[in-house]
């Protein structure tokens, strides 16, 4: 009976053992690669403020004076351009980063500007070039420049305005 146990015991362990050997071929590996590329952050920095020059306007009638991405500018309305201009010039940034990569621009909506006291006006409908979308160059860099509508009210007192704070030109990539 001693030889009986001691045969079973062995047959159990031979098949235990067969048992767990075929469950190691059911396995199999396989390995692979971890990567990443790192790009060039995208920058902006401006060259240029914005400044929509002199301007005239009515007593009795408001208007606009749009300033163009191109730094050209027209009025509308009551409001006229002097022959003496002033300074007249769109804002201008230059944008940096990752070549041949392209990017979306974000412009704000409005802006206030004073004369340092109660008088404003409403700096709006800005306006890029390029437009939406820019695309850096070879070299990773393009000019964009901005835009923008200078909305002037009947009487408005005369005086230099200015922003309290700059307004503000986002760039991400796409």
């Amino acid at each position: 009976m001693k030889n009986l146990t001691i045969k079973a015991a062995a047959l159990a362990f031979v098949v235990i053992a067969c048992g767990m050997s075929q469950k190691s071929f059911a396995q199999a590996s396989a390995t692979a690669s971890a990567s990443a590329t790192i790009v060039t952050p995208i920058t902006i920095t401006k060259n240029v403020d914005m400044n929509f020059g002199n301007a005239a306007v009515q007593a009795a009638t408001g208007g606009t004076v749009v300033l163009a991405p191109a730094g050209t500018r027209t009025a509308t309305s009551g409001v006229t351009l002097p022959a003496v201009t002033g300074t007249v010039a769109a804002a201008s940034f230059d944008v940096a980063g990752q070549a041949n990569y392209t990017y979306a621009i974000t412009l704000p909506t409005s802006v206030t500007i004073t004369d340092g006291g109660s008088n404003s006006m409403t700096v709006n409908t800005f306006t890029s070039s390029p437009s939406s979308t820019g695309t850096l160059s070879s070299t990773g860099t393009q000019t964009l420049t901005v835009g923008a509508t200078l909305n002037v009210t009947a009487g408005q007192a005369s005086g230099t305005y200015t922003t309290g704070t700059p307004f503000t030109v986002t760039v991400n990539y796409n």
